[in-house]
């Protein structure tokens, strides 16, 4: 497996991975907007040429907001998700971001732990912040 930022070239299949994991996935000008963004970060997971994961970052000052965190279905719980967070973290530590933030559906327990185990702490929640269906979104910071 391979870390490394995404191209222009991955939206393709990014593009298909965000359609099939999410109710109200992100557009192809979203992710092309921010790809070219000098306050975001853009990293893929891939294999043999296949992207199996992506992630993503926006970062102010010294402090980072998540913004994306998907693995593709057939590929979920083999450490992908932790390896790629973990990877991007270590970059945003070496461009000086000191606090990451992030929202996570509430019911989404798998994630969760996940943030946890990579030093995150739940501070607080906001209703009604996802839609199909409609949840709570947990807020999450790791210092």
């Amino acid at each position: 497996m391979t870390f490394r930022e995404m191209l222009v070239d991955d939206l393709d299949q990014v593009m298909e991975l965000e359609e099939d994991l999410f109710a109200v996935p992100w557009t192809r000008e979203g992710f092309f907007t921010f790809l070219t963004r000098e306050d975001t970060m853009f990293f893929v997971v891939e294999e043999k040429d296949r992207i199996l994961g992506y992630c993503s970052m926006m970062t102010v000052l010294d402090e980072g907001d998540i913004l994306n965190v998907a693995v593709r279905r057939d590929r979920q719980k083999e450490g992908i998700g932790c390896f790629m967070v973990d990877s991007m973290l270590r970059m945003a530590a070496m461009q000086g971001i000191r606090t990451v933030h992030l929202e996570v559906r509430e019911s989404n327990m798998t994630a969760r732990r996940l943030y946890r185990r990579l030093g995150f702490q739940e501070d607080g929640v906001r209703k009604n912040y996802y839609t199909d269906p409609a949840e709570a979104a947990v807020l999450m910071t790791k210092k």
